[in-house]
């Protein structure tokens, strides 16, 4: 089954410095039928006005992922960690026990972002954060695991998370077409971001997401040139 989530459905928080759309409900806002999917609850499409963001504050029991979609942000964490990632780069932090941090856009232009939130495998254990570059030129025509639950992913040079779900991305052209085989049980969550996709016979504009459940194999069709961004679940029991 694939569920269409048009991107003019989705909740949204509104401020003066953060316009955030959500492609999962989370707490009051968002859609009662946008439930979780396996570990993942949380996907928002955040857009940040130049020169703000959050502050330092408390995440704990929570897997972080983080792809910077234009602009650039600027993390900073109580652990020491801090560093300036631009548009093509994604960084994972475990929150474990727990982690504070900050995230701000110190540019002078927008940064937009998306984050996503899984729910551990295993509870507890120390912070974690790093971060990696994927250029557009190494994720062309195919799937590059930004980061991962999986140990094979980890050693090929996946971000390490401790989920039991991957996130990845491609850029395909205009006009390709593309087989993508899920893993068991079948299940993911996929957005396209910068241009339309089908995804099968289901019809994406740009920022539209897609629930999938018991489906083994995905036909992804371009319309544009674009990103596609993948979160896999692992297990049946994530």
């Amino acid at each position: 089954m694939i569920e269409h989530r048009p991107f003019f459905s989705l909740g949204a928080i509104r401020r003066d410095w953060l316009d955030a759309r959500l492609h999962f409900r989370f707490g009051e806002t968002g859609r009662d039928g946008h439930a979780p999917l396996g570990p993942l609850y949380v996907w928002n499409d955040d857009e940040f006005a130049p020169h703000s963001g959050f502050g330092l504050h408390a995440h704990r029991e929570v897997e972080i992922v983080t792809w910077v979609r234009s602009g650039a942000i600027t993390h900073e964490d109580d652990a020491g960690n801090r560093a300036r990632l631009v548009a093509g780069s994604v960084q994972a932090m475990s929150a474990g026990t727990a982690i504070h941090h900050a995230e701000r856009n110190d540019e002078d232009v927008p940064a937009r972002l998306f984050q996503i939130w899984l729910r551990p495998r295993t509870p507890g254990g120390a912070p974690r954060w790093a971060t990696r570059a994927c250029s557009r030129e190494l994720r062309e025509g195919r799937f590059i695991t930004l980061a991962s639950g999986d140990a094979d992913d980890v050693a090929a040079g996946a971000l390490p998370i401790n989920a039991d779900a991957r996130v990845r991305i491609a850029t395909l052209r205009e006009g390709t077409s593309m087989q993508h085989t899920l893993p068991m049980p079948g299940s993911a969550y996929l957005v396209a971001d910068h241009g339309r996709l089908d995804v099968g016979h289901v019809r994406l504009a740009p920022r539209d997401g897609v629930a999938i459940r018991n489906q083994a194999q995905l036909t992804l069709t371009a319309r544009d040139d674009m990103d596609v961004v993948i979160v896999e679940r692992l297990r049946n029991d994530a």
